[in-house]
């Protein structure tokens, strides 16, 4: 992997952007737009001067200049694999990657290496996710078993047959082995050597349950941001929570309307610039909505905290965001609560939030000031009014995070 240094990022990107403009149409055209050049880059803030580019737009300029839509800056000749994400989107692989796109960086730290057997169950038709850990694992020096998806009995007998010791899955299918290997007889961790579980994360209390995960099995669990279009963006460190931004991505968390970066611990959208050859995606819109919680000394995001949902889930209140995951989020800091819903409404000119509750035992004016103290840490919002909802008018269980009644 390429180690960046924050002092040397901006310059490696210049250098970058000057050769792929020769190369990349697509590159050059967003640059004229601009009205700039690469040399012209100097800070986070010239380079947010560039408009984003939103996946749907990249599938739309693929779809008139096919394949890459402009974006390739290498000879064809370097492309080791092509792989084919949903839109279509078609993102080409260099030969000289060797590590997965940056994934190894995951797998090392998480001391898996040579003399480990690692089961990825990730898909290897088309989408990058299986072979890009494939590569990752390999770079390691450690044993991969590309079992891909399905086959789960048989995959848990490989589990001990084979003496895994790391599995690579989302969190349901490795809970899905976790019970066929049980319904079996095994006695875990007992039965099996597994002590590493790289895991897909979910929404809602999904640390928890990582650690539930962790008491019981006696493993450690890794968790990435990675996307089908960069690979690692993102990985854990002992400590901190969410992620901290691979050296090789310079990201920046914007306002999902008019893609300028947003203040330190406001949601945005995650906007990724590479400094990967070949594939220079820049100020690319993940649609992926978190937070900054460090900033890096050349003014790009150090590290991101964790995911609170997509950008078409964004409800804008009184020009601030609010996310479904913020409620969500309040609701399990809070054990006297047993459910939540956000209520944008408008009164006048100006927009209303109401916060409906339903509390597990009888609320009392201390538990409603404590969730107007963390409503307002989560959303830097103070809700109008709290809502208490007896049995008459109980929220679902399904029923929304959060409702905008403000259009009709």
């Amino acid at each position: 992997m390429h180690e960046t240094t924050p002092r040397d990022r901006l310059a490696r990107l210049r250098a970058l952007h000057e050769a792929a403009c020769l190369r990349a149409p697509a590159l050059q055209a967003l640059y004229g737009r601009a009205g700039m050049t690469p040399a012209d880059v100097r800070s986070a803030a010239d380079l947010a001067r560039l408009a984003v580019t939103p996946k749907d737009k990249l599938v739309d300029m693929q779809r008139a200049a096919p394949p890459f839509g402009g974006w390739l800056a290498a000879d064809p000749s370097e492309i080791r694999r092509v792989f084919v994400s949903p839109g279509p989107i078609h993102e080409p692989q260099l030969h000289g990657d060797v590590d997965g796109h940056g994934f190894a960086r995951v797998f090392s730290d998480g001391a898996v290496g040579p003399g480990d057997m690692v089961l990825n169950t990730w898909s290897y038709h088309l989408v990058p996710a299986g072979l890009l850990l494939d590569d990752a694992i390999a770079a390691c020096g450690a044993t991969v078993i590309p079992a891909g998806t399905g086959g789960a009995e048989a995959q848990a007998q490989m589990v001990i047959d084979l003496g895994v010791s790391c599995i690579c899955a989302s969190t349901a299918y490795f809970e899905n082995l976790v019970h066929v290997l049980e319904s079996k007889g095994h006695v875990l961790p007992a039965a099996w050597r597994v002590r590493t579980a790289l895991l897909g994360g979910e929404l809602g209390d999904w640390l928890g349950k990582r650690r539930r995960l962790e008491a019981r099995l006696g493993i450690r669990t890794l968790s990435a941001y990675a996307t089908a279009d960069f690979g690692l963006i993102g990985f854990e460190e002992p400590g901190h929570e969410g992620y901290t931004i691979h050296p090789d991505r310079l990201v920046q968390i914007c306002d999902p309307v008019n893609g300028q970066p947003l203040p330190l611990g406001m949601p945005g959208e995650i906007v990724v610039t590479t400094l990967a050859r070949g594939w220079p995606l820049v100020r690319f819109g993940t649609g992926d909505v978190a937070a900054a919680s460090a900033i890096s000394e050349d003014g790009f995001v150090a590290r991101i905290g964790m995911l609170q949902g997509r950008v078409g889930q964004a409800v804008k209140v009184r020009e601030i965001f609010v996310y479904p995951r913020q409620i969500e989020d309040l609701v399990l800091q809070s054990s006297a609560l047993h459910r939540a819903q956000g209520v944008v409404s408008r009164q006048g000119h100006r927009d209303v939030i109401d916060l409906h509750v339903m509390f597990g035992s009888a609320g009392t004016p201390e538990l409603e000031a404590d969730l107007r103290d963390r409503f307002k840490q989560l959303t830097r919002l103070r809700f109008d009014s709290l809502v208490l909802l007896g049995a008459d008018a109980a929220l679902p269980d399904d029923a929304p995070w959060l409702v905008d009644h403000r259009h009709g």
